[in-house]
């Protein structure tokens, strides 16, 4: 879904304090303001532009999720929005012939000098042709890193390539310890997953263990509608307890022909498993889900770098804390990416006269499968290691097994699986860096070895590459 303070007992002050709240102490106040107050312009403006958002008697239909205090959350077709939205949009920009599409084109490298980024280098699979893109803008909306973890609810491509491709140009990156992980990722013998939608307990849906006791009602008093950090801690918890692999979602109390409209996604996924939704208790664990950290950003997407902007989830704006309120990632697409255009729009910058290195991208097939079975190994490492719950033992064997792991690859300079691997290997090594830094439990970023809140911890992690790591504190 989409988060708005659009509902007749809602306002934007409640949807700022849910943020703020859910955000345990990390948030940046001006960020946030500007999510919520700019958030409810952004969200008439799809309504305006025809996505077709669910209505109820003609009245938009707003459902509730965990950690909000109203029902302020929009959905289209069900549990499909994000891909409804960007079907719609992207209907509009194909019709738009003053835009042309590059599909099938992967950007290797940011194209830049001492005077700033002026564009991307970039090879085209179908055509096999390195292409040079030059700009005095770039906007990168390369979306989060999730599927750097063997069970993620993310598709295997979401690797932080777009992190990595600025972090290599010198962009700073920050929060990058903050990985959320969904507490109700259907849970499969056959390590499938697909995700269920944090809406499914809005509308009444409880959790059990493999007892069938219902078991957040102890751990919180908003028991399933507790932030998911807090959601996916217990039900952690409740595994190794245990000692099992899943817990229970119950909706068998609720209306079955409402469920099955409202969530037609999440049934007929269920029912390839075997698992009707409005009888059977759905197997759930949590998944690798959002990127909370990612390339730092000031309120209008600028980077460190001159003419390089992000936008989305590779953008860490500092809306979301230690741990994302549901449903704020669409609404941090939307409202972040239209300022980051209303400043372009505002800024002159010229490329003219500009010499840039040739850079051209070739694929060796033979590197595939060393690619591909290091790359498993990778997720499979991150997920053990720096997972859920990390200390500092296991964040230091992660960052050592990281480094081995790298070092058993043959890599060619600009070479496809070569930039690949040494994508994915920064990524992991900045979350793990990152991880080890912040010696307290906060939010997503759960420590064994520091089990509470810091309060002298209250800042962002900031890294660069070829610089020490700073601390930037937290704007209230």
């Amino acid at each position: 879904g989409i988060a708005g303070a659009i509902g007749k007992d809602d306002n934007t002050d409640l949807h700022f304090q849910d943020t703020i709240t859910a955000g345990r102490g990390l948030c940046d106040f001006d960020s946030v303001k500007i999510l919520v107050e700019e958030g409810k312009e952004r969200i008439l403006e799809l309504i305006d532009l025809g996505v077709p958002f669910d209505r109820l008697n003609s009245e938009l239909e707003l459902g509730l999720e965990g950690g909000h205090s109203r029902r302020r959350i929009l959905h289209a077709a069900g549990d499909t929005t994000g891909k409804e939205v960007v079907n719609h949009i992207a209907k509009i920009v194909k019709a738009n012939k003053k835009i042309k599409i590059f599909e099938n084109t992967v950007a290797f490298k940011l194209a830049t000098n001492e005077d700033g980024c002026k564009g991307a280098y970039a090879y085209n699979y179908n055509s096999d042709e390195n292409i040079l893109f030059t700009s005095p803008f770039t906007i990168l909306a390369t979306g989060g890193a999730s599927g750097i973890f063997n069970r993620t609810t993310n598709p295997h491509t979401s690797t932080g390539d777009g992190v990595a491709l600025a972090w290599e140009a010198g962009a700073e990156v920050a929060d990058m310890e903050f990985i959320q992980f969904h507490p109700t990722s259907f849970y499969s013998d056959s390590g499938e997953t697909f995700l269920i939608s944090e809406a499914v307990r809005g509308e009444g849906a409880f959790l059990v263990n493999e007892k069938g006791k219902r078991f957040m009602k102890e751990i919180d008093s908003r028991a399933e509608l507790a932030p998911r950090d807090v959601v996916s801690s217990a039900i952690f918890n409740e595994l190794i307890k245990a000692g099992t692999n899943k817990v229970y979602l119950k909706l068998d109390h609720l209306d079955s022909k409402k469920i099955k409209n409202r969530f037609s996604n999440v049934y007929s996924e269920a029912l390839k498993f075997g698992i009707d939704i409005t009888k059977d208790p759905v197997p759930v664990a949590p998944a690798a889900h959002y990127m909370i950290g990612g390339i730092k950003t000031n309120l209008d997407g600028e980077t460190n770098i001159n003419g390089l902007f992000a936008c989305g989830e590779a953008a860490a704006t500092g809306v979301h804390g230690a741990n994302r309120l549901a449903s704020n990632s669409l609404l941090e697409c939307v409202v972040f990416s239209k300022r980051v255009v209303d400043r372009i729009l505002n800024t002159k910058r010229s490329i003219k006269k500009i010499s840039l290195p040739e850079k051209k991208l070739k694929i060796s097939e033979e590197k595939r499968e060393a690619f591909t079975s290091l790359k498993i190994r990778l997720t499979e490492l991150m997920s053990e290691k720096v997972g859920i719950v990390r200390s500092e033992d296991s964040i230091r064997e992660a960052l050592n097994k990281i480094e081995e792991i790298s070092l058993q690859f043959s890599y060619d300079e600009n070479e496809y699986f070569s930039e690949r691997l040494k994508s994915q290997v920064e990524i992991c090594r900045l979350i793990a860096n990152s991880a080890l830094l912040r010696k307290e439990s906060r939010g997503v970023h759960i420590r064994s070895d520091y089990k509470k809140e810091d309060t002298a911890m209250s800042y962002h992690i900031v890294q660069q590459k070829g610089k020490e790591y700073s601390f930037v504190q937290v704007k209230k």
